[in-house]
């Protein structure tokens, strides 16, 4: 049976008590995300917008291809190159110092060191050991981020081209923003040892070596790249404390602390570091032997620095600027700056010019005695020469035995400077004419001995008659040779060397020492010859030890550091006998007639016994005093160096003055004591006979010149003139 109703509707259950359905809703279906058309391959876009866009694209392409294959091929050329000189890197003990040269230390008498040459190394000194404040000073000055770099700082570098940029200079010229590892480098010369067969001088490799070229720059990178791998930083500052120069031949932090501040690099205060450090820039310019208040202002800048960088505390400050650092006593002098000059030239070329050692040089130099010489000469010159001149001088003290006690080359002194006492060569003038008289003593004449002061003229083949004249233009008549001497009378000089013979006059001038090319004509008679006044000088002092050469001689003792036994030495500079002694002492006593009555008088000392001789040349061009107590003798030249004449200076005026000045000074505390000389007796002349025989002198070849006599004085000059 079927339970479909009837009409075919089916059956629903009743409803009641059911909730009317709801609609039935399904959840709304999500809609799917909307496809992206798919990209149309046909191109589009404006034509030009495309060629643009690919051109770009192709350039990066291409530019960055390049820049990483030659970023990574500088990078390998710059490891491989850092690795070469990392493996070729000598040991730290091997760079600390590298001179080339040696240094000669000079001590005076006394044993004082009173000056240095060449490269002066004061020894080692460390990083950690180094006085704290000159390690901070040399970091606030030359590079305040030396502990974070790696050797090169490409901030510095940047700043520093804008630096020279901005100055008008190239952008290598001028600063360099070089780090201390990169100035080590330079100092080191990127490992390129000086051969002396490739360089002209020592000076020209260093100046090479800091030449600040880009191909230069370039290959510091690699080297100071090697120097951070080899060694620690630390020891990088060690490599350049002992390198750096300072000036005046100082040779690195030790040697400068104890060449201005008498005192070691270890032991230095704020002043003093910021004053060290400060010479780094231009170390000639700021020297503080050169000019103390130039160097106090550069350290002023460099404890702002320090100050800036927190390395000074503010009282630190305020004393340094307050106690600016000062020179030691010993550096403030600096005496003897020409005589260590003469020493350096006079001395073994091999241990002093180019020496490659250190040397230690005992010296015969007196700074007393020095200071007298530069003292006279100052004051004579600030009161008794007019404002402006550009007069020169020179000075030397000498003892009898050759030994040189002191030197004055000029008025300004400066190492390395013309020495006018050592390198001039002046005509001597009447200064010359004690050797002539030296030679007419040995050879027979007297003091005594009779000579005319007369008129003269000698004919001289090629160069026809010359006429010698004395300096006040007139005539003296008959005079003895010990008046003619002192009053410096010209025709009796040319007289007796021509009736001796001038080449007896030449031969023990030369045997004085005097060895420069003697006239060969009449002239010789009155210093027609050049000479140094350090040769006129010994040669005097030949006279006063009694007639036998003298070397001059300043080098007592040369050692090389650390020896004990001596290299080279000298203890006097008396040499073989030129004239006997009695004719020395005799010819001592005529030249005191020159300052008790002759030219010489304004260089009397009270108390002491003085012989000397004055020399003015032709046209005043130079003017000489050269005289002697029994302890020194002194020599004075005074001229131009442009060989202009002197105006109203003769040797008896201003450089007797000097002398006197000098010698006063010299002598001070010491107690007087005779020369060593003979007084002659005066010869008794025998009453004229009631019917005397006349003398008629004949004339010497080609000269001519005289006057009437009474007959005993023909009689003398008889005598005088048949020793020809």
């Amino acid at each position: 049976m079927s339970n479909t109703p009837k009409g075919g509707r089916k059956l629903v259950a009743d409803r009641r008590n059911v909730k009317p359905a709801t609609s039935a809703k399904t959840p709304p279906r999500r809609k799917a995300p909307a496809r992206k058309p798919a990209r149309s391959t046909k191109p589009h876009g404006n034509i030009l917008v495309r060629f643009v866009t690919g051109t770009v694209r192709l350039f990066w392409r291409i530019i960055w291809g390049v820049t990483w294959r030659l970023g990574a091929t500088v990078a390998m050329i710059l490891f491989l190159a850092s690795a070469y000189f990392y493996v070729n890197m000598p040991p730290l003990n091997e760079l600390l110092d590298a001179r080339a040269r040696g240094s000669v230390t000079m001590m005076d008498a006394d044993g004082s060191v009173f000056a240095w040459r060449g490269e002066t190394f004061g020894g080692v000194i460390t990083a950690d050991t180094v006085s704290p404040h000159l390690r901070n000073a040399i970091i606030a000055t030359e590079d305040r981020r030396f502990y974070s770099h790696l050797g090169v700082s490409p901030r510095g570098i940047a700043g520093a081209i804008r630096s020279n940029m901005q100055s008008g200079r190239s952008a290598f010229s001028g600063a360099g923003g070089s780090t201390i590892t990169q100035q080590v480098a330079k100092l080191l010369c990127l490992g390129v040892p000086f051969d002396p067969s490739e360089w002209d001088s020592e000076a020209a490799y260093e100046a090479d070596c800091r030449r600040g070229t880009v191909w230069r720059k370039i290959r510091e990178l690699p080297y100071a790249f090697a120097l951070e791998a080899k060694f620690s930083k630390d020891e990088i500052l060690t490599i350049y404390m002992n390198r750096a120069f300072l000036g005046a031949g100082a040779r690195g932090f030790e040697a400068a602390a104890q060449r201005y501040f008498g005192r070691s690099a270890n032991e230095v205060g704020p002043s003093e570091a910021a004053m060290l450090a400060g010479l780094l820039v231009a170390p000639s310019t700021f020297a503080p032997t050169r000019n103390l208040e130039r160097a106090q202002g550069r350290a002023n800048v460099v404890i702002n620095l320090m100050a800036g960088q927190g390395y000074l505390t503010e009282y630190q400050v305020i004393e340094a600027r307050s106690y600016p650092a000062t020179l030691s006593q010993q550096a403030e002098a600096q005496r003897g700056i020409h005589y260590a000059d003469w020493l350096m030239q006079s001395g073994p070329g091999y241990l002093t010019r180019d020496t490659t050692e250190d040397v230690l040089m005992r010296t015969t130099f007196d700074p007393r005695i020095q200071t007298s010489a530069e003292e006279a000469v100052r004051q004579v010159f600030e009161n008794r020469v007019r404002e402006g001149s550009e007069a020169e001088v020179a000075v030397v003290v000498m003892s009898p035995d050759g030994a040189v006690r002191g030197m004055v080359g000029g008025r300004t002194p400066s190492v390395g400077g013309f020495n006018r006492a050592t390198q001039a060569m002046r005509q001597t003038g009447s200064a010359f004419k004690p050797f002539l008289y030296a030679a007419a003593l040995e050879n027979g004449f007297e003091p005594f001995d009779i000579v005319e002061d007369a008129p003269l003229t000698i004919n001289i083949p090629g160069s026809g008659a010359w006429s010698p004249r004395n300096y006040d233009n007139q005539f003296h008549g008959f005079v003895t040779l010990t008046e003619a001497l002192a009053r410096s009378l010209n025709t009796p000089a040319v007289r007796i060397s021509e009736a001796m013979g001038r080449a007896e006059v030449r031969r023990v001038a030369n045997q004085f020492g005097l060895h420069s090319d003697l006239a060969e004509g009449p002239a010789l008679a009155l210093g027609a010859s050049e000479a140094s006044l350090l040769e006129m000088t010994a040669a005097y002092a030949g006279i006063l030890n009694g007639g036998q050469a003298v070397r001059p001689f300043g080098i007592e003792e040369l050692t090389l550091l650390g020896e004990t036994e001596p290299l080279f030495g000298a203890s006097t500079g008396i040499a073989d006998r030129v004239i006997s002694e009695r004719s020395a002492q005799v010819l001592t006593w005529m030249m005191t007639r020159v300052v008790a009555e002759g030219t010489g008088t304004r260089a009397r000392l009270d108390g002491w016994q003085v012989a000397a001789k004055t020399g003015t040349t032709q046209a005043a061009r130079d003017a000489w005093f050269i005289g002697f107590t029994a302890d020194y003798v002194v020599g004075v030249w005074m001229g131009y160096d442009d060989n202009s004449p002197l105006r109203g200076v003769t040797g008896g005026g201003l450089p007797a003055e000097i002398w006197r000045e000098t010698m006063t000074r010299v002598n001070r505390g010491l107690s007087p004591r005779p020369l060593p000389m003979i007084e002659p007796q005066r010869p008794v002349l025998d009453p004229p006979q009631s019917d005397p025989q006349p003398y008629t002198q004949t004339p010497a070849p080609e000269m001519s010149g005289g006057g009437g006599l009474d007959d005993a004085i023909r009689g003398v000059l008889g005598t005088l003139f048949g020793r020809n």
